[in-house]
């Protein structure tokens, strides 16, 4: 992204003074993304407590609900969470009656993470939870998929630049 293009998408949202200053907050792309992403959890909150579950819980639930045995290295993969912070997650969910965790039979070293029956029927309790979201966000569905898209371009883009710094 040149300069330029970012200084157009940022520039609306800067106070005046912040113009002079590389370095104040108003003028940082990163902290309406930290802001809104923390928004966007908090906005959740409420609606998951009904179901018992934190937003966590509830993105491994939604991988679960497209493809239920899914592997942890997988899981890992699609919610960009490690080990560390998945394990820990998963545990409590099989606590909780959620999932239930199997060895692979094909490589013992791989876990696959399966829906319980109390898993599986929170699906029809969470179905109203993308509908009720969209009404907090009060944004038309082509704002809405306009935002996710420029959202995942820019996911993309930092990515690959992340890919290419390691190398």
């Amino acid at each position: 992204m040149s300069d330029l293009v970012a200084h157009n998408l940022i520039a609306p949202y800067l106070s005046p003074m912040s113009l002079d200053d590389p370095l104040s907050l108003d003028r940082q792309l990163c902290f309406p993304l930290y802001a809104a992403a923390r928004a966007m959890t908090q906005a959740y909150a409420p609606l998951l407590s009904k179901l018992g579950l934190t937003y966590p819980q509830y993105l491994v639930l939604l991988v679960l609900w497209e493809t239920d045995g899914e592997t942890v290295k997988g899981m890992g993969e699609r919610l960009y969470l490690d080990s560390g912070t998945l394990t820990p997650l998963l545990k409590r969910m099989e606590s909780q009656g959620l999932v239930r965790r199997e060895r692979s039979a094909e490589d013992a070293r791989s876990v696959r993470i399966h829906l319980t029956s109390g898993g599986r029927a929170l699906r029809r309790k969470a179905a109203s939870i993308p509908e009720a979201m969209a009404c907090k966000l009060g944004l038309t569905l082509e704002e809405a998929t306009r935002l996710r898209r420029d959202v995942m371009r820019l996911f993309e883009v930092l990515s690959r630049s992340h890919v290419d710094s390691s190398k």
